[in-house]
């Protein structure tokens, strides 16, 4: 014969759930301190880290800017490129009769010609100001 235990109600003990619920109350309280505890030791060690990582690209940086500038130096060097010039390439300097010196016009400043164009008279007969 069995017994049948299907209508029997449980009391809900309530110092259990009090238990419980205080019990909650401390491992939540345990872990959020544990959690203040270790979030500012954990972004200090990172941004070490970053200030670390950050300081040997620096380093890195400043190597290449120094070997890069000793190139540009190189590459500027106009004794040295025309070593080359004649050296490797074979080209050789132009007799003295076909050189020719070209000059860029220097454009006067951009003050003088607002005043050259509002006050000057033009030459080619169309009026101040109207250009060809």
């Amino acid at each position: 014969m069995r017994i049948d235990n299907s209508q029997v109600v449980r009391e809900v003990d309530p110092r259990a759930s009090r238990d419980l619920a205080w019990l909650l109350v401390l491992v939540m309280t345990l872990v959020g301190g544990l959690v203040l505890y270790a979030w500012p030791h954990l972004q200090i060690r990172e941004t070490s880290r970053a200030q670390d990582r950050m300081s040997r690209q620096r380093e890195r940086l400043l190597e290449e800017n120094r070997k890069l500038r000793l190139e540009k130096a190189s590459l500027e060097n106009l004794r040295r490129v025309e070593t080359i010039a004649t050296r490797d390439l074979g080209l050789q300097s132009p007799p003295a009769a076909r050189v020719v010196v070209i000059e860029r016009a220097r454009t006067p400043t951009p003050g003088a010609q607002v005043a050259k164009e509002l006050g000057a008279p033009s030459t080619s007969g169309a009026p101040a100001g109207e250009r060809n």
